[in-house]
Formats: C-alpha cells, sequence, structure tokens
C-alpha cells in the first residue's frame, strides 16, 4: 500500500497521522545520535578543564566551565529523548559515544587560555553541527526538532561569545602590562 504523504513533501510525513516518513526517523535519529555524541564529548571536556583550570583567574574560569557544562549537559537528555521520540533510537554506551563523536580528544595538559580557546573551537564547530541539523530537520518538517535545536544554537552561540570575549580581554591585559 502506498503512502499518504505527498512527493511534493518528499515523502516526509504521513498526512493522515503526521507521523515523520520512515526515512526522515532514519537520517534525523542517525544525526541526534552523532549530536549527542558530540554534546557529551564536549561535555566531559569542559567538565575536565574545569577540574584542571590554575591561574590567577582560576574562580573566574572555574565559575564559567561549570555554568556550560551544566547548559552542555542539560542538552543531552532532551537529545535522547527526541531521538526515541520520533521512533529512532539513541546512544547505549561510552564506546557508541567514541564512535559517533565528530570532536575531538583533548589530553595534553594545556594553559588556561589554550583550555578556553580548545572549547571556543569545539564549541563553534557544534554550532555547525547544530545548523546542519537543523537544515535536516527543517528538510524533513520535523519543526519540533528544529524548534529545540534553534535553543541550542542560541546557547552554543552564547558559549562561544563568552569564551572569545573573555580570550580577548585576557590578551588585552597581557599586551597592557607588558
Amino acid at each position: 500500500m502506498k503512502s499518504t504523504a505527498t512527493e511534493a513533501s518528499g515523502m516526509r510525513a504521513d498526512k493522515r497521522t503526521g507521523a515523520l516518513a520512515p526515512e526522515a526517523v532514519m537520517e534525523i535519529s542517525k544525526n541526534l545520535r552523532v549530536l549527542l555524541a558530540d554534546v557529551f564529548a564536549l561535555y566531559v571536556k569542559t567538565k575536565g578543564f574545569h577540574w584542571h583550570i590554575t591561574g590567577r583567574h582560576f574562580r573566574d574560569y572555574h565559575l564559567l566551565l561549570d555554568e556550560q557544562a551544566e547548559q552542555i549537559f542539560a542538552m543531552t537528555d532532551d537529545i535522547a529523548e527526541r531521538g526515541r521520540k520520533i521512533g529512532g533510537t539513541t546512544l547505549h554506551s561510552i564506546g557508541d559515544i567514541a564512535q559517533h563523536k565528530r570532536l575531538s580528544d583533548e589530553t595534553s595538559a594545556v594553559s588556561p587560555e589554550g583550555m578556553l580557546s580548545i572549547l571556543a573551537s569545539d564549541n563553534s564547530q557544534l554550532l555547525a553541527n547544530l545548523r546542519r541539523s537543523h537544515e535536516l530537520c527543517d528538510h524533513h518538517n520535523d519543526s519540533a526538532t528544529t524548534s529545540m535545536i534553534e535553543i541550542w544554537i542560541d546557547q552554543t552561540e552564547r558559549r562561544v561569545w563568552f569564551l572569545n570575549s573573555t580570550l580577548e580581554a585576557d590578551q588585552a591585559h597581557k599586551e597592557l602590562t607588558k
């Protein structure tokens, strides 16, 4: 039996039930698994830098990274549950995270400024990935997921802004004290 979705909609949703087409579920849930792996990787890296930050700005950086880690971690449940809600699967293990993530693991000891720079870069990469995810979900007319992603884009833009502004202020201070 032929689906009631129209060719014009690209077989994205069933007109009777409003459910996403199987192809859309497969593509979106796969994308959400990779996105979730990136978010977990960014959370662990942010929390790791939070635990290991040192220096004269210790308290400010420590609090900033803790705040950012909490925000990042808050995304994980929403991403996983969205994938399940549409009928897909999500990550099952740390091995799954390692297999699907696109962000690199930073394991070497770096300066506090290096940590912030790495996190600014990783958040920027996550931002680009979120925008691609938004395009995919929009293509499949998945307005609920696109709405969620819009919030995450805004939060990620803010993290990038805070990290880059902190780095710029530190650089300006170094120039003044030369």
